[in-house]
């Protein structure tokens, strides 16, 4: 289950438990019209609430920052122009407004799953199908649910109680036969190539790998990486690679390593300050360079993970002295 810790206080002038948020500020351009939707889409996606119409909020943690600079580099690439300022509310009522806002809106989210899940949906599709649409649902909610709503522990309470009746999939270890095709953004950089690796030496030996614009329909049967709305890809703070090690529940040693290297890589965000995540992006930066074609990526990156691994999976021996002349 995601658990978020509390948002940043400090002791306010006057006052206690003072909270620091994060203000997004941005104009968009009249055009293209889907620019102001999509951005919109993003902010009630990241959980961010509405202060005025070009000026929203989220409490002042690490992860929300990094959802903020993604959405103000699409804002500014779009035309418009995006700012991030840190900020707290002298009134200390401001920021109980402000919290009751995010429960109620998170509230909202959880009353809706909650009427889902009643015996008329469960119906119409199997309960495997539906819990596992409902436990997904839930996740996404409970990433943004940054204090505590009610409705969280009542909603988790009845998928515990739902999922006795059968199972609870979170994500399949093995998804479906070996073969599948698998598809990825075009132009492949540290996470997809890494997870590829990981689909095909893990998940599915027979793994076919397809890449697609992110705007081209998914094809039947397809599972889809690395891309918005895909099978596996971002979750929360994880990137595609330790995504797909988690719901696919693999376990070994030198495995959690390559994750933290390309979360250290993929997400710039120093997590983990693994030291070996500037060699491992520049050997990158040079397949890339070096390999315009996307299979010619994956067929470098390939053998690069193996020896990676396979030097996380054994202890290195003691490289012998040169010989003296």
């Amino acid at each position: 289950m995601v658990r978020r810790s509390d948002p940043k206080r400090r002791p306010g002038r006057g006052r206690q438990d003072a909270l620091d948020w994060y203000l997004f500020i941005h104009q968009l351009p009249p055009e293209p019209l889907y620019l102001r939707a999509k951005i919109r889409q993003r902010l009630s996606r990241v959980g961010a609430a509405a202060l005025k119409n070009a000026v929203y909020v989220l409490p002042r943690r690490e992860d929300c920052l990094e959802d903020l600079q993604w959405l103000a580099q699409e804002a500014v690439s779009g035309g418009g122009e995006a700012y991030i300022c840190e900020a707290a509310f002298l009134d200390r009522r401001t920021d109980e407004v402000l919290v009751g806002q995010f429960r109620a809106e998170r509230e909202a989210e959880y009353r809706a799953l909650e009427e889902s899940l009643g015996p008329g949906s469960r119906k119409e599709e199997g309960l495997a199908v539906l819990l596992s649409r409902a436990r997904k649902r839930f996740e996404e909610i409970s990433r943004v649910d940054f204090f505590e709503a009610p409705g969280r522990r009542r909603v988790e309470a009845r998928l515990e109680s739902l999922s006795r009746r059968g199972p609870l999939p979170r994500g399949p270890a093995r998804p479906g036969p070996s073969g599948r095709t698998w598809t990825t953004r075009r132009g492949i950089h540290i996470d997809r190539i890494a997870s590829a690796w990981l689909i095909r030496r893990f998940v599915d030996p027979k793994a076919r790998f397809r890449f697609a614009d992110p705007k081209d329909p998914a094809r039947p049967g397809e599972l889809r990486f690395d891309m918005v709305g895909g099978d596996f890809t971002h979750e929360g703070d994880r990137c595609t690679f330790e995504t797909i090690l988690a719901r696919a529940r693999i376990h070994g040693r030198g495995l959690s390593e390559i994750a933290q290297i390309v979360h250290d890589v993929d997400l710039k965000d120093g997590k983990f300050g693994r030291p070996e995540a500037p060699g491992v992006e520049r050997l990158i930066a040079g397949i890339v360079l070096a390999n315009p074609e996307d299979e010619a990526r994956l067929e470098r990156g390939f053998a690069l993970f193996d020896e990676l691994y396979q030097s996380f999976r054994t202890r290195s021996p003691a490289i012998p002295k040169e010989a003296p002349r």
